[in-house]
């Protein structure tokens, strides 16, 4: 005897936004999207969803940070992401959870609204500046360290060649990840949404 599809569980994801605060769980049920605050339960039609964005992220503890937007037709929008606050310096990752609720709900959205556009990055004004604030604080970096080798202040020089370092580590993926494209309906981009498990 084989389990019936019905009976399995709606694809659901549990997030608590912020170190203090209630957790939030977004819940599929058919075409709406569930959203349970604890005091308050939100249901958004998915039909309503204009656009999807998913955007890279990172915060001050954690390197790791994505996060999936949503427009509605009304102008309001939702967004959560991958990490769960679990006090207030610890932060809880559930990528496999995390992919498959996006990848569920990205689905769902597109059947409900097939019109509904798929995004990944930034918006192209903001994706340009910061692509071009990042590469002039590479470029000051590279400068800086330049003359100081030209001086003969070594230590200075080399002080500076591992701040590039540390700063291109951080802004190349924030600048990368960020590029702005247009999706296929229903696409959820790996690199944006981590955790897909290999062959699903």
């Amino acid at each position: 005897m084989t389990d019936d599809p019905d009976d399995a569980p709606a694809p659901s994801w549990r997030q608590r936004p912020k170190p203090v605060g209630f957790e939030i769980l977004y819940r599929l049920d058919g075409d709406v999207l569930e959203i349970d605050r604890t005091r308050a339960v939100d249901r958004v039609r998915l039909g309503a969803v204009e656009q999807v964005r998913f955007v890279f992220a990172p915060g001050n503890i954690s390197a790791k940070g994505y996060r999936t937007q949503l427009r509605l037709r009304d102008g309001k929008s939702v967004t959560f992401g991958n990490l769960s606050w679990r006090s207030m310096t610890d932060l809880d990752r559930d990528d496999a959870r995390y992919h498959r609720f996006v990848s569920a709900l990205a689905q769902a959205i597109a059947k409900a609204n097939p019109r509904a556009r798929f995004i990944g990055g930034k918006p192209r004004p903001i994706w340009l500046g910061m692509a071009l604030v990042g590469g002039l604080s590479l470029a000051m970096i590279v400068f800086f360290a330049l003359r100081a080798f030209q001086e003969g202040q070594t230590q200075a020089g080399l002080f500076a060649l591992l701040l590039l370092a540390a700063s291109a580590w951080q802004v190349w993926p924030l600048i990368a990840l960020n590029r702005p494209r247009e999706l296929a309906p229903g696409e959820v981009p790996d690199e944006l949404v981590p955790g897909r498990t290999p062959g699903a």
